[in-house]
Parts: C-alpha cells; sequence; structure tokens
C-alpha cells in the first residue's frame, strides 16, 4: 500500500492525498490551491495521476481548498462515487456551483485583459454545468456508519467539530489477509464552539494523516474574542465607522450570527446602542449555507439544540439582514450609516468581500476584524501582516482602519487542541504524517508532539509517496537508495541464503519428525514456520534484517 501527497504538502491549500492499495486507487479530499497567482496556477497542472484510475474519493469536508478541485477531476475522466456526510453534501451543492461561478467571472475579466493585450483565451478551471454534473457522483453517509466500499475496504466518517459535516475518516484497507487502519484527520475544530459538537477523539491507527494548521499557534479563549469583538463593534460605531468582517461563507458566518443574535439577547442594556446597528451577511452562498445549517440541525450540539427548543431560531435575529443581490450590496457601500458587514470570501481572494475593503480600508473610523486563517500570498494575510498599502481591482489602497485578528473564532484547533486530540490514541500509530500546515507550524507541532508524547512524526514538505507497511515504513525515494547500495544488496543475498539453508535444514527435519511420530499439532506447527520463512524470501522489503535498515537510516 501506498500513499502520495500531492496538495496541502507546503502550506494549508489544496488538499489531496493518493492511496494506491493491491486493487484500489482513492483520494482523500481533492482541494483547490488559494493564495497568490502563483499557488493558484498549480491549479491548472496536470493531476499527478489519471482521473480514470482513481476509483472514489473520500472528502472530509466542503471548504474549497478540500473540495474545490471535484469538478476539474470530473471534467477530466474521473466517474467515480464522492462519498462524504449528508450535511456536507448539502453544503456542497452551494460551494462547488458558488466556486464554478467565480472561476466563469474570473475567465471572463481575464478574457477582456487577454484581448487588449493580444494574449490567447483562457477558459475557466471549470464552469457551472461541470460542478452540476460532478455533484451527481456525491453519495452522501451518516456520521458513524461503516460503510463497505468493497470486500477490501471499509470507511467511518467522525465528526471532526471544523464546520458542519466536517469528518475525521476512518479507513479500514485489508491485504494479503492484513488489515491496517488509516487515519485521516482532516481539519479538527475547537471543543466548546457554538452549534457544533467536539471533535471525535479516535483510539487506534496504524498510519495517522493529522492537520497542523494551528501547530505553534495558542487561540485566545472563545468568549475573550466575543467580547473583543463587541468591544470592536462599540468602539466603531460610537465613532461612526463600519464594522468589516472577512468570513468563510460555511462555518464562520453562521457562528458569528449566532454569537450577535446571542448578545443583541442577553445584553438588553445595550439596547440603546445598538438599536438601529444593523448586522449584514453579504454573501449569497453565505445565505444559502445558512439555509443548510438550519436544516441539519439535528447534528448541532446539545446546547443549541436546547436553544432551539426553546423556540429560539440561533441563525436570525431582528438587526440581521441578508443581501443577495449585486445592487443590494453595492447599496451597503453608499450608506454611511454605521454597520456590520460580514462577507466573503474568508482570505478575501474573490467575491464581495474586496469591495468592501476597497471602500473601507483607507478609513481611519472602520475597522477591519479577520476570524479565521489566512493564507500566505491572501489579501487577508497583507493587510493582517500590517502592510501599508495593498492593491485591490488594480487600485492602491492605503490602509488606515484598525486591524484586529480574533482567533478564538478560528474553525481549527491550536496547538493545545491539536495536542488533546492526539492524547486520546491509547497507543502511537506507526507512522504519524504531518500535513496542511506552514514549514514553521509544522516543525513546532511536531517538536511538541516530540516532547509531551515522545513520538516521532513524518513532516510532509512537499509531494512525496511513502510505502506502508506493519513491517516498516520507507518513502520511495529511501527504498531506491536502499536497494541500489552493494553493501545492503550483498547483506539480502547472504540473508536469502542463510534462510535457504534454514528452510532445507527444517523441511529434512520435519521428515524425520514425521518418522519419529510426533503428533499432528506438532508437525503442523513446524509447517507454519516453513510457511513464514517461504513467505519472507517473496520480496526483498521482508527480509532486509534490523542491521540493514539502520544503514539505510544512517544514510538520510
Amino acid at each position: 500500500m501506498k500513499i502520495r501527497f500531492l496538495g496541502a504538502v507546503t502550506s494549508v491549500t489544496g488538499s489531496c492525498h493518493l492511496i494506491t492499495t493491491g486493487a484500489n486507487k482513492f483520494l482523500l479530499d481533492c482541494g483547490q490551491f488559494q493564495g497568490s497567482d502563483e499557488i493558484e496556477e498549480l491549479n491548472w497542472e496536470k493531476f499527478d495521476f489519471n482521473p480514470e484510475e482513481i476509483d472514489f474519493v473520500l472528502l472530509s469536508h466542503t471548504h474549497i481548498d478540500h473540495s474545490g478541485r471535484i469538478p476539474l477531476l470530473v471534467k477530466r475522466g474521473f466517474k467515480g462515487p464522492v462519498y462524504c456526510t449528508d450535511a456536507t453534501a448539502d453544503l456542497l451543492d452551494v460551494m462547488l456551483k458558488d466556486s464554478a461561478y467565480i472561476h466563469e467571472k474570473e475567465a471572463e475579466w481575464k478574457n477582456r485583459k487577454n484581448q487588449r493585450a493580444g494574449r490567447p483565451y483562457r477558459e475557466p478551471l471549470y464552469t457551472f454545468d461541470d460542478a452540476v454534473a460532478s455533484l451527481k457522483q456525491v453519495k452522501p453517509v451518516l456520521y458513524n456508519q461503516l460503510l463497505e466500499i468493497n470486500e477490501n475496504i471499509k470507511v467511518v466518517f467522525n465528526d471532526a467539530g471544523h464546520i458542519l459535516g466536517s469528518s475525521i475518516i476512518e479507513i479500514f484497507i485489508k491485504e494479503d489477509e492484513d488489515i491496517s487502519k488509516i487515519v485521516f484527520s482532516g481539519d479538527i475544530g475547537m471543543k466548546n464552539k457554538p452549534i457544533l459538537k467536539d471533535p471525535t477523539i479516535i483510539k487506534k491507527a496504524d498510519f495517522l494523516i493529522m492537520e497542523a494548521t494551528y501547530g505553534n499557534r495558542l487561540h485566545e479563549k472563545n468568549s475573550d474574542s466575543i467580547e473583543r469583538l463587541i468591544d470592536i463593534v462599540l468602539k466603531t460605531i460610537k465613532r461612526g465607522g463600519t464594522v468589516v468582517i472577512p468570513s468563510f461563507a460555511v462555518g464562520r458566518t453562521q457562528e458569528l450570527i449566532f454569537e450577535f443574535n446571542r448578545f443583541y439577547e442577553d445584553h438588553p442594556d445595550y439596547k440603546k446602542e445598538l438599536n438601529g446597528v444593523m448586522v449584514y451577511v453579504d454573501s449569497p452562498m453565505a445565505t444559502t449555507a445558512t439555509e443548510v445549517f438550519r436544516n441539519n440541525a439535528h447534528i448541532f450540539d446539545e446546547e443549541t439544540k436546547d436553544y432551539i427548543l426553546q423556540r429560539n431560531n440561533p441563525l436570525d435575529f431582528k438587526n440581521l439582514k441578508f443581501t443577495r443581490t449585486v445592487e443590494e450590496s453595492k447599496e451597503l457601500n453608499i450608506n454611511s450609516e454605521p454597520k456590520i458587514i460580514i462577507s466573503a470570501s474568508g482570505m478575501c481572494e474573490a467575491g464581495r468581500i474586496k469591495h468592501h475593503l476597497k471602500h473601507n480600508l483607507w478609513n481611519p473610523k472602520a475597522s477591519i476584524i479577520f476570524v479565521g486563517y489566512q493564507a500566505e500570498g491572501t489579501l487577508g494575510r497583507s493587510i493582517l501582516n500590517g502592510d501599508k498599502y495593498v492593491s485591490i481591482f488594480g487600485e492602491r489602497i492605503r490602509v488606515q482602519a484598525e486591524v484586529y485578528n480574533l482567533e478564538g473564532f478560528s474553525g481549527h484547533a491550536d496547538k493545545e487542541g491539536l495536542l488533546d486530540w492526539l492524547s486520546g490514541f491509547q497507543k502511537k500509530p506507526q507512522e504519524i504524517f504531518l500535513v496542511h500546515g506552514e514549514k514553521e507550524s509544522k516543525e513546532e507541532f511536531a517538536a511538541a508532539i516530540k516532547e509531551r508524547f515522545g513520538y516521532e512524526t513524518k513532516i510532509i514538505k512537499g509531494v512525496s509517496e511513502f510505502l506502508l507497511s506493519k513491517k516498516g515504513l520507507r518513502s520511495e525515494e529511501e527504498f531506491k537508495k536502499a536497494i541500489v547500495s552493494p553493501e545492503v544488496i550483498q547483506k539480502i543475498k547472504n540473508k536469502i541464503s542463510s534462510v535457504q539453508n534454514d528452510l532445507e535444514t527444517i523441511l529434512f527435519n520435519e521428515r524425520l519428525a514425521a518418522d519419529k511420530g510426533l503428533t499432528s499439532e506438532q508437525i503442523t506447527e513446524i509447517n507454519n514456520i516453513v510457511i513464514e520463512i517461504e513467505k519472507d524470501t517473496m520480496g526483498l522489503a521482508s527480509i532486509i534484517t534490523k542491521e540493514n535498515k539502520e544503514d539505510i537510516d544512517n544514510k538520510d
């Protein structure tokens, strides 16, 4: 069995991992690369595999950096099912159509520029029709349901607590009568977040693929972030400014609505100050996603369910307004009254948020509040880093608004949250692969794991492949180095010769033993030893001794 890491290997976008067994090839996620123009160009490259040969996809959740290239995969020949939770399937219908719309609009805009410059026409990465076609291959399953994909592969989706429908995926793979268990963490959420349940604790795995987005950071408490959010809002409103919150349309937006709702209800003393202050959700996708949330209340946490039973709608309140049309969105920037605008995209790379930033970044009365991760190369990261000037729609904008980062709203567990989740394993997985994190984050998280548990980990630093076996793990490169070493080859030859001699001796003794009247159980035991030795001579990898392995490790 092999695993090839193809995305989210140097940053947090483009999640995609290929598992190859003796009988099947399948993907864990098929996400889109997001960030700088250079990073986004990776979306246009050929897949590092033949899409027609992929049997199925296991999707952890709907965020575009995990799902965004599924329509492209289908467009290029993939015909198998995409398995995910039922809530993920509902949201995927929203996310992929919206993503396709953005690709079509961006291609239209770029082609106008290309035409003027005499450059060739460029098709969108995929179209709305491509997205619709890919959705026909989505197969929803329930949390905790044992899904038997075929006689050799079984899968369980567990709640990851990251966004609605997000999953930690357990994969049981049978090869040569041996069963291995791979656990793919997807994105792990924070504990005690509103609406969502806490991440499921997994007890056992042979191989663990784990995210490390915030592996080197600690979030402030969610309650502290809520207090700071309200303080910032009140301060901004008092000075006549607008609060702009770039937010992921799925997950973060609904949490913000929930928190504003609860604040408005629980703090009547602020009624005078906030009575006329509107909260606008300016994202058609966020509006539709919120409706999907309402329709999936059965998987909310107990606190939110109780809230609903009290006849309260946690995702609605008096001062909340959803804007769908372009005209309504434009009006928000014409109207100078203080307000709160929640708009996608969360990293400020596309959508209506760029227009709101253009109209508010220059204004010292305004506040920009980040509530989610900002990947390298994104406009959001540039603003958060303190850049004095940014470019939006080709216009140079001076940043004079106050900029805040409230990590307590993050949908990702921080370092302590990740370590806490890892502590749920009853014993160390044979191998732990760290993905979905920038270089420093993965390295510091690996050091934290070593310090806390004594576990060694593999930090994935680029596209790479590993051979997985309960008898040992070697990367393809390491394995090649091993078998071309003359010293190792000679040791293997010596071992084969020794095994053959042992086999001949045991077979000879077996014949003698039969003549001496040994019991059938004793003869069977001898036969089993013979079979094990024969099996050990079948492949070079399985007959490398412990000393040989140490020789290979010392070459690194």
